[in-house]
C-alpha cells in the first residue's frame, strides 16, 4: 500500500526549516541556525500542522530579541527572503514556514500595532498573513481598519489581497473576527476591478461567506458592480458565479436571477444509476435524461444522500453542468462520481443511498442505489 501523503511533513521538515534558519542566520546578527536546528527539527514529531508553526516560533524566540519590540521586527524584516515575484498573477501562495513571521507579531507586537502592522505588510509579501492581521482587526479596529484601506490600493497583489482574505467573516481555519460582516464591503468594492485574479477570486470568496449571512446584501453589490462596468465583463461574471455558488446549490431564487436562470425551469428530468449499485472505492455512475418545454438555461447540480454509521443520511452537493435544454433536442448525460474510501474530509459507509439531481435549484426526480462496501 502507497504511504499516506503528510501535508505536515511536506511544509515542515528538516529542509524547510534549514532553509528558514539560514534566512535568519543571514539576516540576524549572532543567530545561529545549527543551534535552532538541534532543538526545532526534534519538536516536530507528535505535533500537528499548526502547532509545528508554534514550536517553530518558540525555537526562533531563543534566539531573538522578545523583550523589545522594535529591535525584534528589525529582526524580522532582516530574516525575509526575497519578496515573491511580482510579475505572477496567481497561485503564488510562498513557503508556509515563513507564517512564523506573524505568530511572531501577535506574539509580542500588540503593543506596538503600527510597527507590527508594516512587519506584517512586509511579511504578506512572502506568504499570506491572513490569519494574522485578524488578531489587530479585533484589538485594534480603528487602526486596522485604517491601515486597509490605504493597502486596498497598494501596488503589491500580495497586499492588496490581504485586504480582502484578512477581513473574510469564515476564513478556513482562521480566528473568528468581531466585526459586523457587512462592513468590509467597502473594501470589496475597491477591489472588485483589481486585475489579478488572485485578489479578485478573494473578493468572490468573501462575498460567498456573506452570503451565508446576508444574501440580499450581497445581490445588491453585485448587482451595483455590474451597473458600475469597472471590472472586465468575463472576469466579473465568473466572480459573480463563484461569490453565489453556495446560494446556488442552495436553490436560492434570487441568486438564479441574478444569473440569467428561472428558478422554475420548464425542465424535465429522469435520473437512473447505473447497476442500481455503487462500491466504495469505486464509482456511482448514474444517467439523466433532460426535456424542456422551451429552450431553457439550466445549472444543473446533484446532491448525494449518504448514510451515516450510526443511521440517518448526510447531504452534499456538487456541480454537474451547465447547459441549455432545447426543447427539440432532449439531452443525455452521465456522470461518474469517485466514491474515496480513504478520504480525508468524510468517510462513506455502506447502506442505503440516493443521488437527486436539481436545475436552478428545482429537483428533477430522485433514484435510490445500495452503497456498497469495498472488497475485502
Amino acid at each position: 500500500m502507497a504511504e499516506r501523503f503528510s501535508l505536515k511533513d511536506h511544509l515542515f521538515n528538516p529542509d524547510t526549516l534549514a532553509a528558514l534558519a539560514a534566512d535568519f542566520a543571514r539576516g540576524v546578527v549572532g543567530f545561529d541556525a545549527q543551534v535552532f536546528l538541534d532543538r526545532c527539527v526534534p519538536g516536530l514529531h507528535g505535533r500537528e500542522l499548526l502547532e509545528r508553526l508554534d514550536w517553530m516560533a518558540d525555537c526562533l524566540e531563543d534566539q531573538l530579541a522578545v523583550a523589545d519590540f522594535d529591535q525584534l521586527a528589525a529582526q524580522l524584516e532582516a530574516a525575509m527572503p526575497a519578496p515573491l515575484d511580482p510579475n505572477l498573477r496567481d497561485d503564488d501562495f510562498g513557503h508556509f514556514c515563513h507564517a512564523v513571521f506573524g505568530i511572531l507579531v501577535v506574539r509580542h507586537g500588540m503593543d506596538a500595532p503600527a510597527r507590527a502592522l508594516d512587519v506584517l505588510h512586509a511579511a504578506t509579501q512572502r506568504f499570506s498573513m491572513e490569519f494574522y492581521i485578524r488578531a489587530f482587526i479585533n484589538t485594534h479596529p480603528n487602526l486596522t481598519l485604517t491601515t486597509l484601506r490605504h493597502w486596498a490600493g497598494d501596488p503589491n497583489y500580495h497586499v492588496r489581497r490581504l485586504v480582502s482574505e484578512g477581513l473574510r467573516p469564515r476564513l478556513p481555519w482562521a480566528k473568528k473576527i468581531e466585526l459586523d460582516p457587512l462592513v468590509p464591503l467597502e473594501f470589496l468594492d475597491k477591489l472588485h476591478a483589481d486585475p489579478t485574479r488572485f485578489v479578485t477570486r478573494s473578493v468572490a470568496n468573501h462575498l460567498n461567506d456573506i452570503s451565508k449571512l446576508h444574501p440580499d446584501a450581497v445581490l445588491m453589490r453585485l448587482q451595483s458592480w455590474v451597473d458600475a462596468a469597472r471590472q472586465d465583463p468575463k472576469e466579473l461574471l465568473w466572480m459573480r458565479r463563484h461569490a453565489l455558488r453556495t446560494l446556488i446549490k442552495a436553490g436560492h431564487p434570487g441568486a438564479m436571477r441574478h444569473l440569467g436562470y428561472r428558478p422554475d425551469p420548464a425542465v424535465s428530468g429522469q435520473v437512473r444509476v447505473v447497476g442500481g449499485a455503487a462500491t466504495i472505492g469505486a464509482a456511482l455512475v448514474f444517467d439523466v435524461d433532460l426535456t424542456s418545454a422551451r429552450a431553457e438555461p439550466v445549472i444543473l447540480d446533484y446532491t448525494l444522500h449518504l448514510p451515516k454509521a450510526g443511521g440517518g443520511t448526510t447531504q452534499k452537493v456538487f456541480k454537474m453542468k451547465d447547459l441549455v435544454v432545447d426543447p427539440d433536442a432532449p439531452q443525455s448525460l452521465r456522470k461518474t462520481h469517485k466514491l474515496k474510501a480513504n478520504a480525508t474530509t468524510f468517510t462513506l459507509h455502506p447502506g442505503p443511498a440516493a443521488v437527486v439531481v436539481t436545475a436552478n435549484g428545482k429537483v428533477l426526480d430522485r433514484a435510490d442505489f445500495l452503497l456498497m462496501a469495498p472488497p475485502d
